[in-house]
């Protein structure tokens, strides 16, 4: 059983789905904590440390063989816990992709405290791979009143927007850094690949908790035709 933790309840539909098409019999258990995310914005990421590791400990004594945390701001957090398991960031595989795609690397992200994480991982990433890297960021202005007040559709339209103004003079590949992005990947008309987390993090967790450890070569072998171009 893999044990998910999410701070928003808009990811459990998309991770079933993703288990169902690519993992059958896989047994996912959904954690959804949308304080830890609340607190982790007005306080930092390292606020949440305590609450973070004792939603883990739960999700292993009910059986959980790994977790998987969905929510890039707390990953680092998560990704540290000690639990007794492998805990793995969703974000963790689809840095490890970019890095292999080309050196220039655009992150967007539609939450600010996003930003700092995501890019913290990719620089991680391309020191572990001995890669150069050219990292830039972007904050997709707006979105995230849009996913807050339930605008999904406006909210993947300004992510889209967002990558579709990044050509291939400004970089190798586009890092979606939340989960939630995941659905502008498609929509985004750019010769630039896209990468999202959700399709590759279910991948690298589905592995842990099948071998009971973390596989250093998990989904981030390169851009695969699940991470796509948009």
């Amino acid at each position: 059983m893999l044990a998910l933790l999410h701070t928003s309840p808009v990811h459990v539909p998309v991770f079933d789905a993703l288990r169902d098409a690519a993992h059958p019999g896989l047994e996912l258990r959904h954690h959804v904590h949308a304080e830890l995310l609340e607190r982790a914005r007005r306080e930092g990421p390292g606020a949440v440390t305590e609450a973070v590791g004792d939603v883990l400990r739960r999700a292993v004594a009910q059986g959980a063989r790994a977790v998987l945390c969905t929510c890039s701001t707390i990953g680092a957090v998560a990704e540290s816990a000690a639990a007794g398991v492998p805990v793995l960031r969703v974000d963790r595989p689809m840095a490890a992709t970019a890095v292999a795609a080309g050196q220039r690397v655009v992150v967007l992200a539609a939450l600010r405290s996003t930003l700092a994480p995501t890019a913290a991982l990719v620089e991680e990433e391309a020191r572990r791979a001995g890669r150069p890297l050219l990292l830039r960021t972007r904050l997709v202005e707006g979105a995230w009143d849009r996913f807050e007040a339930g605008d999904t559709e406006g909210y993947l339209r300004l992510v889209a927007e967002a990558a579709e103004a990044v050509t291939a003079d400004d970089a190798d590949v586009i890092v979606l850094a939340q989960a939630s992005m995941a659905p502008a990947r498609e929509a985004a008309r750019t010769p630039v690949p896209v990468l999202a987390s959700p399709a590759l993090g279910l991948a690298a967790g589905a592995a842990a908790a099948r071998l009971g450890h973390l596989d250093p070569a998990g989904s981030c072998g390169g851009v695969s035709a699940e991470a796509g171009v948009g």
